[in-house]
């Protein structure tokens, strides 16, 4: 019984390891990503069996603000589209997915917006792993704001042959 207990003990300080090491925020997320400042879109992320769960919040100061609808800022669709292909990006990679080099949009193969996304909204975005490989990375996610869907998108993104 003693054994049991002590294997469990591990067992679960393993686990928890592992799932610390699944978790990125700021900090660490430019390891993974070649985005900086004021283009890098992407606060949070972490796996949850096989999603990628990842979340940034819109600044007030944002760049873009200025000039997009200045009555009324939102954020540009595209953007929102590149949120989820940043935190796409970081996912594939803590699932394991190695690129051959620098991986950059090939394709949008659709992009829903739903609802605007304003200064100081968080977009909580859920994406999934449609085809992925060294060489080419297919997902679709949906980004929300306080549990409602604001962009559902579907891109493809292929190895540039830059190195990373």
């Amino acid at each position: 019984m003693r054994q049991n207990n002590r294997i469990a003990s591990i067992t679960h300080d393993f686990q928890s390891l592992h799932n610390a090491e699944r978790r990125y925020t700021l900090d660490n997320i430019e390891a993974y990503l070649p985005h900086r400042r004021p283009f890098l879109f992407v606060d949070d992320v972490r796996i949850e069996s096989d999603t990628i769960v990842a979340r940034y919040t819109f600044k007030d100061d944002e760049w873009f603000f200025k000039g997009h609808f200045p009555s009324f800022a939102v954020v540009p669709g595209v953007l929102l589209v590149e949120s989820m292909a940043q935190a796409g990006g970081v996912g594939a990679k803590l699932m394991g997915i190695q690129p051959k080099s620098l991986f950059m949009f090939a394709k949008i193969k659709e992009a829903k917006f739903k609802r605007p996304v304003r200064p100081g909204d968080t977009l909580e975005m859920n994406i999934t792993n449609v085809r992925a490989s060294s060489v080419l990375c297919h997902q679709k996610g949906t980004g929300s704001v306080n549990g409602e869907i604001a962009v559902e998108a579907e891109w493809i993104s292929l190895s540039s042959g830059v190195p990373e």
